[in-house]
């Protein structure tokens, strides 16, 4: 298993969702920009769950008994609000079972453009022992996710850890993984540029914008 996933590598439909999400002309239709975003993190759950323990359970049907095979352990789904909660609709469609956990992480900026990660609110289960996947649509300087992470530890240490984004810039997967060097990233693309101000070149804007509305505060 490759620790760094970029599903655009190759040309499937995420490529294709990937293109729109990027698509100025497209851009003004916020319900196909979460639907685009709900898609890529469908396929990456679904490429997780290759991925993960299961056991055999015997499945009576109408006709007889047949030996099925099942998650051992449902995982926890995890996001970061706002703009993750489109991509974490998409796994949780998928990981119908799973735990569910949410933080609010967000950016607050000084007058000298540089700026601080706050985290306001934390609400999870029980971590210890499990598999936690992660999503955040915009991996750029990986420090919100990183530090994000770190709340989710000191509630139990995780077993496994999956990253889903729609887009990562190669800063921000380095930064991850010298944080958490056995963190898996799952992208829809990758991007090498990031701003003065960490936003990812050629990018896609602010996803959570995009999908939810422009926001007053920075």
């Amino acid at each position: 298993m490759q620790q760094v996933n970029n599903l655009s590598t190759e040309h499937s439909l995420i490529s294709n969702w990937v293109s729109e999400l990027r698509d100025v002309e497209v851009q003004p239709d916020r319900m196909r920009s979460r639907r685009n975003l709900e898609r890529i993190a469908e396929v990456i759950g679904y490429e997780i769950s290759k991925q993960l323990e299961w056991e055999t359970k015997d499945v009576n049907t109408p006709m007889g008994t047949s030996e099925c095979k099942v998650l051992k352990q449902q995982p926890v789904l995890a996001t970061i609000l706002r703009a993750g909660l489109a991509m974490h609709n998409g796994l949780l469609n998928y990981f119908d079972k799973a735990d569910n956990a949410f933080l609010s992480a967000y950016r607050k900026h000084n007058a000298d453009g540089s700026f601080e990660i706050n985290l306001e609110y934390m609400s999870c289960p029980e971590l210890a022992g499990r598999v936690v996947i992660i999503s955040d649509p915009m991996l750029a300087t990986g420090a919100s996710l990183v530090k994000s992470i770190q709340y989710l530890k000191e509630e139990g240490e995780i077993k496994e850890l999956h990253i889903v984004c729609g887009i990562a810039c190669t800063v921000g997967i380095e930064y991850v993984l010298r944080n958490e060097p056995k963190a898996i990233i799952w992208c829809g693309d990758i991007d090498d540029e990031l701003t003065a101000k960490g936003y990812i070149v050629p990018g896609l804007g602010d996803a959570g914008d995009l999908a939810y509305g422009v926001k007053l505060q920075n």
